[in-house]
């Protein structure tokens, strides 16, 4: 007899933490110790004062294990509010990446064609290659690193997701 497992579902968290030293080791040592992925992470300070940090966690798993995952995010003592932004509502998704392409005659000529049609931007360039900066959906970005690896992908950087809920909403 077969076992129904809930399907994994792709997350994103917004964690609103003070600003001081050692919180995202215990939240990244949160993450380990339970056996959870961390497909995204970004922190950026988001205080006048330097003493609040907001962390944006991409994760996947079954709701009952992201429900866990905030439960455990929220007993932190640094940390004040963790949102699922993919749970609360309609959010926006953002990502920056640098994409290095190499790349000689018509190859060269494609991967400028494409990256316009992408509005990624050139923000690099030697007789040999390209870097291009992209931002948008990560949907987006992977569809764009897609097609250059196809015309000489060299090298990828992404930041990682930020996420915002549209509307009045604070988080």
């Amino acid at each position: 007899m077969k076992i129904a497992t809930a399907a994994s579902e792709r997350h994103v968290l917004a964690v609103t933490v003070d600003n001081e030293p050692g919180i995202l080791a215990k939240i990244t040592g949160l993450f380990t110790a339970r056996g959870y992925n961390i497909d995204s992470l970004t922190v950026a300070d988001i205080s006048d004062d330097h003493a609040v940090s907001r962390i944006t966690i991409v994760t996947n798993g079954p709701p009952q294990v992201i429900d866990q995952i905030e439960t455990q995010l929220e007993r932190l003592v640094p940390v004040h509010k963790v949102v699922d932004l993919t749970a609360a509502g309609p959010h926006v998704e953002r990502e920056l990446a640098l994409i290095k392409v190499a790349g000689k005659g018509e190859m060269r000529v494609e991967a400028l064609r494409i990256a316009e049609l992408f509005r990624a931007k050139v923000v690099d360039t030697t007789t040999q290659s390209f870097v291009f900066e992209l931002t948008g959906a990560p949907d987006k970005i992977d569809s764009f690193i897609a097609l250059m690896r196809e015309l000489g992908l060299v090298s990828v950087g992404r930041s990682g997701v930020v996420g915002m809920m549209r509307g009045l909403k604070s988080v």
